[in-house]
C-alpha cells in the first residue's frame, strides 16, 4: 500500500484560448505558460510536502503577459500557479481565493462542480488581499481516518507513553468502564478522524498523553471544553472532532474562507491550504482567543512540532501514497439499501454522517409502517454492493467494499440505527442485497425507526451532494436549501425527502431498478 514514487524532470505547455482568460484584456488571443518542474509518475505533480503548493508564476520562469501582471486595477500582481489538491473542484477553489470560477484558467474545459485530478495546473488572478502565512499543520491522510491509521495501535501507544490517559477510565453506558485509550479510538472510528490527531490534541491541551497532566486541567475536560454538557472524555473528544469536521468540510464545499475571534479581526485563510491543515486551524480558533491560536499555529513550538515529535515523518511519501482521491474517482455500483419491491419512505436528505457538524453525507430511509415514532420492524435493510463486514456494533454496520477488512482504505458504506436481533455478524462477506439487518433507533438519536446510510473513501466522508454524488439504482440524491432536506431524481423522477414519509415520499426497488443500474454500470464502463 505504500509506496515511494519517483519523479522526473517534465516541460509541461499549457494552451489556454482567449475565451477563458475572461478579465486579462490585453492578453494575446494565444498565450503559452511553460512550466519547467516536476511531474510525478503515476501521482500527483507536487508529491507528499508541506510546502504550498500555490506559487507565482513568475516564481517557475514563465509568464502570462509582458508584465507578468494581472490587467486592472492598481495593484499589478502575479497570478497564482495552483495545483489542484484532492477533493477540489472549479467552485471551491473559486471560493478561497475570491474569484469567479470563470477566472480560473485551465487548460481544458470543465464543469465548475467536477471532481479534478490531483496535481492538475491552475492559473488564477491573485487575491487583492494577502492571507496571511500559515504552513500546512497536517496531510490530509493524518487528518482522516485513512489508509495510515493502518497498523497504528492506539492503546498500545498510550501504554507505552504512560501518561495520565494509560491509567485514564470512565464509565459509558454501551461499555461499561472504559479505558481512556478505547475511548479515543472509538470517536475516532465512529467519526472517521485519526487516532494520532486526538492524542496529540490531547497532549496540546492537556499533556496528559506524554505526562501526568497539565496543572489546572479537571479530569473530567481534558480538552479544555468548559461546558457541563461536554463532560467526560468521549463528549469532549466528540465536540473536539465537530470542530474538526465543521472546518474540514467546510472547506471542502468553499464555505469556509475565514477564521472569527471574537473581538479581533477575521483571518482570511491562505486559500492554498489543505483540508486537514484548515480543520486544525479552524478548531483551534474556536479554543483560543487570536494570541492563543497564533502560539498554536507557530512552527517552532506550536502543534505541528509536537505532533512530529509524538509521531515522525507524518509527511514521508511512504507513509501513505497520496492522494487520497485517486485520478478518475468514480463511485461504484449501489443499489437501493431495501429488499425489491417494498416501499420505503425517503425521510432525510442529506445531512451530517455522524453526531458532527461539517459532511453532509448521509441519507435516511423509513420503511412503510402504520406506526409512528420508534417500534419493531421486520423490514430487512440489504447490502447496497457486495463488501466485507468490519464493523457491527452499536447499532452501526460498515460494509467494506474493497474487502481487505480495513474500513479507512477505498469505498465504505456506513449503516445507521440496525437493531441487534439478527444483525449481521463482524467478517461476513455480503453480496449485493444480502440482508445486513432491521431498522430501529437504536446507536444513536432518532426519533423514529429508520436507516441512516452514508460513504466514506479512504476514511473521507463524501457529501452525498457534491462532486462525487450519491447514487443508488439510478436516483441522485439532491441536497435542499438546509440539511435533512432534498430529494433523489432519476430522469423525470422526483422524490422529495419528508419524515412525516407522505405517499410521495415513497419509494422503492423493483426489476427495473436493478435493469437501471446495470444501464448506469455500462456506461460509467464505457466512460472510463
Amino acid at each position: 500500500m505504500f509506496s515511494q514514487q519517483k519523479r522526473k524532470p517534465t516541460l509541461d505547455i499549457y494552451c489556454f484560448w482567449d475565451g477563458w482568460l475572461s478579465g486579462w484584456r490585453n492578453l494575446p488571443i494565444l498565450t503559452f505558460v511553460l512550466i519547467l518542474g516536476f511531474q510525478t509518475i503515476g501521482g500527483n505533480s507536487f508529491g507528499n510536502s508541506a510546502d504550498s503548493i500555490a506559487t507565482r508564476v513568475g516564481d517557475y520562469g514563465g509568464s502570462t503577459n509582458e508584465d507578468n501582471s494581472i490587467p486592472g486595477g492598481d495593484d499589478q500582481q502575479e497570478p497564482w500557479v495552483y495545483y489542484t489538491q484532492s477533493g477540489d473542484t472549479l467552485e471551491t477553489i473559486a471560493a478561497r481565493y475570491q474569484v469567479r470560477p470563470q477566472a480560473i484558467q485551465v487548460a481544458y474545459p470543465v464543469r465548475e462542480d467536477q471532481l479534478l485530478d490531483p496535481g492538475q495546473m491552475l492559473i488564477i488572478p491573485r487575491p487583492v488581499r494577502n492571507p496571511p502565512v500559515i504552513d500546512q499543520i497536517l496531510p490530509d491522510y493524518e487528518v482522516v481516518y485513512s489508509p495510515s491509521v493502518e497498523g497504528f495501535d492506539t492503546q498500545d501507544y498510550v501504554s507505552q507513553a504512560g501518561g495520565f490517559l494509560s491509567n485514564h477510565q470512565e464509565y459509558m453506558r454501551s461499555t461499561g468502564l472504559t479505558s481512556g485509550a478505547e475511548i479515543v479510538e472509538r470517536v475516532a472510528l465512529e467519526n472517521s478522524v485519526h487516532p494520532r490527531l486526538l492524542l496529540a490534541l490531547l497532549e496540546y491541551q492537556c499533556g496528559c498523553v506524554l505526562g501526568s497532566m497539565v496543572d489546572g486541567i479537571e479530569p473530567g475536560y481534558l480538552m479544555g471544553v468548559d461546558d457541563p454538557n461536554r463532560k467526560g472524555l468521549y463528549r469532549q473528544l466528540g465536540w473536539v472532532v465537530n470542530q474538526l469536521s465543521l472546518g474540514y468540510y467546510g472547506w471542502r464545499r468553499g464555505m469556509l474562507t475565514d477564521l472569527a475571534f471574537q473581538s479581533e479581526p477575521a483571518v482570511h485563510l491562505p486559500p492554498d491550504l489543505n483540508a486537514g491543515s484548515v480543520s486544525i486551524a479552524y478548531l483551534f480558533s474556536r479554543l483560543y482567543n487570536r494570541q492563543g491560536w497564533d502560539r498554536a499555529m507557530d512552527r517552532q513550538d506550536g502543534f505541528k512540532m509536537l505532533h512530529d515529535s509524538m509521531f515522525s515523518g507524518t509527511w514521508l511519501v511512504d507513509r501513505f501514497d497520496e492522494p487520497l482521491f485517486p485520478p478518475g474517482l468514480t463511485q461504484p455500483n449501489l443499489i437501493l439499501p431495501f429488499q425489491r419491491d417494498r416501499e420505503w419512505g425517503y425521510t432525510s436528505g442529506p445531512h451530517k454522517a455522524w453526531e458532527t457538524e461539517g459532511a453532509l453525507a448521509a441519507l435516511d430511509f423509513a420503511p412503510a409502517s402504520e406506526h409512528f415514532g420508534c417500534h419493531r420492524s421486520d423490514a430487512w435493510v440489504v447490502a447496497v454492493a457486495d463488501g466485507l463486514v468490519v464493523r457491527s456494533e452499536h447499532g452501526a454496520v460498515v460494509l467494506d467494499l474493497d474487502g481487505d477488512g480495513f474500513e479507512g482504505t477505498g469505498w465504505a458504506v456506513l449503516y445507521m440505527h440496525l437493531e441487534s436481533r439478527q444483525r449481521v455478524a463482524e467478517g461476513t462477506y455480503l453480496h449485493q442485497g444480502d440482508k445486513i439487518g432491521h431498522p430501529s433507533c437504536e446507536g444513536g438519536p432518532a426519533d423514529g425507526t429508520h436507516v441512516h446510510i452514508a460513504r466514506k473513501f479512504n476514511g473521507e466522508w463524501i457529501a452525498a451532494d457534491g462532486p462525487l454524488p450519491f447514487v443508488m439504482s439510478g436516483w441522485t440524491a439532491k441536497a435542499g436549501f438546509r440539511p435533512y432536506e432534498g430529494s433523489l431524481v432519476r430522469g423525470d423522477q422526483v422524490v422529495i425527502a419528508n419524515p412525516l414519509t407522505p405517499a410521495e415520499a415513497f419509494i422503492s426497488l423493483s426489476s427495473d431498478d436493478l435493469m437501471w443500474n446495470a444501464k448506469i454500470s455500462r456506461n460509467m464502463w464505457w466512460e472510463e
